[in-house]
């Protein structure tokens, strides 16, 4: 069983920067997409990598977030700069099923759902 387990968050003041790793035990996949989840709101998608290191964002994160993926250990990172406060969420990495032709992960992903990094932006 593929275990995701996601690290870097903390408390950061808006404007500062973070990077958050995560960490795939047992299969390396190609295509990899961070998430993240506010309190009492939905799962959404921050950012995606394919194959070629082709990557995506929504708008409300381009341009201050990027997606990267270590080759050699397999490791996926999420480079976030001139944080605000509406990034404050809990942020999970995962496989997802697909993607469409504007490079938006399709519903689903691959493997279980790990525990998750909490990033809190605030002064």
């Amino acid at each position: 069983q593929v275990q995701l387990v996601e690290s870097g968050g903390g408390l950061v003041q808006p404007g500062e920067s973070l990077t958050l790793s995560c960490a795939a035990s047992g299969f390396n996949s190609y295509i990899m997409a961070w998430y993240r989840q506010a309190p009492n709101a939905k799962r959404e998608w921050v950012a995606l990598i394919v194959l070629g290191g082709t990557t995506s964002y929504p708008e409300s994160v381009q341009a201050r977030f990027t997606i990267s993926r270590d080759n050699v250990g397999g490791v996926v990172y999420l480079r976030m700069d001139n944080l605000k406060p509406e990034d404050t969420a809990t942020y999970y990495c995962n496989a997802p099923r697909g993607y469409t032709t504007d490079f938006v992960p399709v519903a689903g992903v691959a493997f279980d759902w790990g525990q998750g990094t909490q990033v809190i932006v605030s002064s």
